[in-house]
């Protein structure tokens, strides 16, 4: 049996991200944090800055008999808009831009195809600006970023950006939970 795998993975807010990953069937567990900086440890007000030069990211356990990491970065690409530079949505910054931070040459390699698929099926003045780095170091965010979404439910962000995602993904994806 082969072990748990780990996927990093950053879209825009870890709080919406998170809350998608946690749904799909296979995903173990789903942690929030910082990832392609320069700065240790940094704290969220730090990476908000801009400063750090880290993203925010989901550290994502999953069991690769039930899910594969192929299948991981499909959802990744339903969930985020990978063609807009710093941005998703109202969020605007590098702490939010598109990245896959992979394990081994494996990961990179397939993260790499799934790009090049991706791209074929984009609009011809669209294009891909996900960043693809080796996974250097992971720094967990503070605790109250963990499961936000389940314990902040009627927070106005969870309410008007979170929540649809949330469903939309299960109503387009009913096989993957």
């Amino acid at each position: 049996m082969k072990e748990k795998e780990i996927a990093v993975l950053g879209g825009g807010c870890f709080w919406c991200i998170e809350a998608i990953f946690k749904r799909v069937r296979g995903v173990v567990r789903v942690e929030p944090g910082y990832a392609g900086g320069h700065t240790q440890n940094p704290s969220y007000d730090q990476v908000c800055s801009g400063s750090t030069g880290h993203a925010e990211v989901v550290q994502i356990e999953f069991d690769p008999m039930v899910v594969t990491y192929p299948q991981l970065l499909e959802v990744f690409w339903q969930v985020h808009d990978p063609t807009t530079l710093n941005r998703q949505g109202n969020d605007i910054g590098t702490q939010y831009r598109s990245i896959i931070l992979y394990a081994n040459e494996e990961q990179k390699n397939q993260a790499e195809e799934s790009i090049r698929r991706l791209n074929s099926t984009l609009l011809s003045h669209q294009h891909t600006v996900t960043e693809v780095q080796p996974l250097e170091n992971f720094y967990h965010a503070e605790e109250y970023h963990y499961n936000y979404f389940e314990k902040n439910p009627s927070q106005p962000y969870c309410r008007a950006v979170i929540s649809p995602k949330v469903q939309h993904f299960l109503q387009s994806n009913p096989e993957a939970q």
